[in-house]
């Protein structure tokens, strides 16, 4: 079947491959695969969607945990993927994801998608249609409505889910929850975060220069959703974060890792209002540049999340990214680390303070000496393997059948994490747009003096229409979601 960019063969291909894996669900492997096969019941097959970089490593963790087989793998780009394709000699390869899934679907078990941030929805809707298990790369999605609807999909198709937030199955958190719970510091009514990222350019113009397409590389397949231009140099393989149409920023690469912490120890939710402020770019004296296409060099997102049934009141959080940093809490020495020195989470309660780095690693009470004084029982289960088993936690959930094993990041928890990132982001795409005056000349940019009220039931602004335009985007021609 020839494959093109359009709704009718987009259902074509689904209802094909839906036809094969039918099929192969009436004959099991072991008869297929003859004597010496391993059933599926020990053992599952991966196929790896964007396979070079983090989805590399993404493959080397679930193959080390002895009951995944690296079956196939998918990448438009041929330089990325050429370490992978070493790695796995038997594993099957494919430019496209699209016809990787429509003819091989009989044959493997879960797919991980670790592409840019906007192709992230398409294909692992794709594959979850197709009754397959998904591991989708942080953030899990590029817009808050693609993350509403794979959410809720992982339920409809009944496939087991996790997000690349490794730092959901590290023991940091659990011991944050642990001292929580104890309560060790009190009622939590703030928590700040901050981050050295971006470590990409942002705040620039696209580049002007059209050079000529890199060989082994499929522009085309890359752009996928994005609407088309033409290819430049120095966004492939990670400055791609710093531009709105593929990625979502410092917050879309460490919020995850960061904001997770206190999804998990507060059980937050969905937020219900965000401002944000950022910085600003002068390309002259006096002359404020205006890049649209490119995320801004530094921000500042508050969120304000509703009372939970883990706290007494509403939840404020701060989101500081370019290197800006909160205050020290003077319950910290004028030399002791601040969070890691890049990145950190601090939890503001009635009766004190805690500290932890990026995934929630190296968890702290304040002043550090109370982390001497305080004992408190280990209630909760630790993943095996920390951080590193977040992999094989997910393996053994594919094994184990959906609803059967709990998981750090299913899509029901990395969902309503991820529309909070994304609703962070809303406030700051819409802070850095000028608006003329309605008197006099010049512009102003009335969403950085917004504070955006969030319908979280309808997915909408209810007081600024401008930042809905993010909220869902246009995909290119040719390109759907599905549901």
């Amino acid at each position: 079947m020839k494959l093109k960019n359009s709704d009718a063969s987009r259902r074509e291909f689904i209802k094909s491959a839906s036809l094969a894996s039918a099929g192969f669900m009436i004959v099991p492997r072991h008869v297929l695969g003859g004597k010496g096969f391993t059933a599926p019941s020990d053992k599952i097959v991966v196929a790896g969607i964007g396979v070079g970089g983090k989805g590399k490593s993404d493959l080397r963790y679930f193959a080390q945990s002895g009951k995944a087989d690296i079956g196939f793998l998918c990448d438009v780009d041929d330089r990325q993927a050429k370490d992978s394709v070493a790695a796995y000699p038997k594993a099957k390869y494919y430019k496209d994801w699209r016809v990787m899934l429509e003819k091989e679907s009989k044959n493997f078990d879960a797919v991980s998608v670790s592409t840019p941030d906007h192709n992230h929805a398409i294909q692992a809707m794709a594959a979850m249609q197709l009754g397959k298990h998904v591991y989708v790369q942080k953030p899990m999605t590029h817009d808050i409505y693609e993350a509403r609807a794979l959410t809720q999909a992982a339920k409809k198709y009944k496939v087991v889910t996790q997000m690349g937030n490794q730092g959901s199955s590290g023991d940091g958190v659990r011991q944050l929850v642990e001292w929580f719970d104890a309560g060790i510091i009190g009622d939590v009514h703030t928590v700040q975060i901050w981050t050295n990222r971006p470590i990409w350019p942002q705040g620039i113009p696209w580049p002007s220069t059209k050079p000529a397409v890199p060989q082994g590389l499929d522009w085309d397949l890359w752009l996928g959703t994005a609407p088309y231009k033409d290819y430049v140099d120095n966004l492939i393989p990670g400055s791609w974060r710093g531009w709105w149409d593929y990625g979502t920023g410092a917050l879309g690469d460490l919020g995850c890792h960061l904001m997770e912490a206190p999804f998990r120890v507060l059980n937050l939710k969905y937020a219900s209002d965000v401002q944000a402020s950022v910085s600003s770019v002068f390309t002259a004296f006096g002359k404020r540049g205006f890049f649209p296409d490119s995320c801004p060099p530094s921000s500042h997102a508050t969120l304000t999340f509703p009372k939970t049934d883990r706290t007494q009141g509403p939840i404020t959080m701060h989101w500081m990214d370019g290197g800006i940093k909160p205050e020290r809490p003077e319950e910290l020495g004028p030399d002791e680390m601040f969070g890691d020195g890049n990145s950190g989470i601090l939890f503001i309660g009635t009766k004190g303070k805690m500290m932890a780095s990026e995934y929630a690693a190296n968890p702290r009470l304040l002043p550090l000496s109370r982390n001497e004084e305080v004992k408190v029982p280990r209630k909760l289960e630790r993943v095996p393997g920390s951080a590193d088993g977040h992999y094989a936690q997910w393996v053994e959930g594919c094994i184990a059948g959906y609803g059967k094993k709990e998981l750090s990041s299913p899509f029901e928890m990395a969902g309503p994490l991820t529309e909070a990132i994304l609703m962070a982001n809303l406030a700051i795409r819409v802070a850095d747009i000028p608006v003329p005056r309605k008197t006099g000349n010049g512009m102003h940019y009335p969403g950085s003096n917004t504070k955006l009220l969030w319908d979280n039931q309808n997915m909408r602004v209810t007081n600024y229409d401008a930042a809905n335009a993010f909220v869902k985007r246009t995909y290119r021609e040719g390109w759907t979601l599905g549901n």
